[in-house]
């Protein structure tokens, strides 16, 4: 990569960073491009350079805003490979810790977009459905190596118990926002992975 696709590059990574956290707190709607572009000193006019649309920009932060979480929950996987049950546990724990950290603030920008844009826009809609099955699909491996050591039950299906876990997971995220409490989420957690996935 030259030196001027380098520097391309590290100004989209900034506006995608810039607009997730704007997206988190302000939604799609009420986040503006010129307020975006003012924010990391990008040049008014200079947004098409990078996206082709506000839409196209919002499909690129759903894809950004994922990543970083498939990466850790990939990294408790791998450094408790004995132990794919205790890998979940703990990856939910930190996230309740964060959430804790952050005053509940925000909650998890696909569940706040899915409520937003959904069913508007078909693009978004595609992205959110892409990255949430990548998510799911990453749990249902964690959950199938838990059954095969002998953990987590195999009269279900791995595929369903990802699926109950990320649909109780981003239910729980909602009454943690209203209620501004861990609870909600640590009865996901303690109700799925202590409980009922339980062999």
């Amino acid at each position: 990569m030259n030196t001027m696709s380098c520097a391309k590059e590290i100004k989209r990574q900034k506006l995608l960073d810039q607009g997730v956290a704007m997206l988190m707190t302000q939604g799609y709607h009420g986040t503006g491009l010129k307020q975006l572009l003012e924010s990391v000193k990008v040049p008014k006019g200079s947004f098409y350079h990078y996206f082709d649309s506000k839409e196209s920009f919002a499909v690129a932060a759903i894809e950004h805003y994922i990543e970083p979480f498939i990466q850790r929950l990939n990294q408790h996987l791998h450094d408790n490979e004995q132990d794919a049950l205790a890998a979940l546990k703990h990856y939910f724990q930190e996230l309740i810790v964060e959430l804790e950290q952050a005053g509940f603030q925000g909650g998890c920008l696909l569940g706040n977009l899915m409520g937003e844009l959904g069913d508007n826009s078909p693009a978004c809609q595609k992205a959110l459905k892409r990255v949430v099955n990548r998510y799911r699909d990453l749990q249902r491996r964690a959950l199938q190596k838990a059954q095969q050591q002998g953990s987590v039950r195999t009269d279900l299906d791995a595929e369903y118990m990802a699926d109950l876990l990320t649909n109780h997971w981003q239910g729980a995220l909602l009454r943690m926002k209203i209620e501004q409490s861990a609870k909600p989420l640590e009865e996901c957690c303690r109700f799925l992975l202590e409980d009922y996935f339980i062999r």
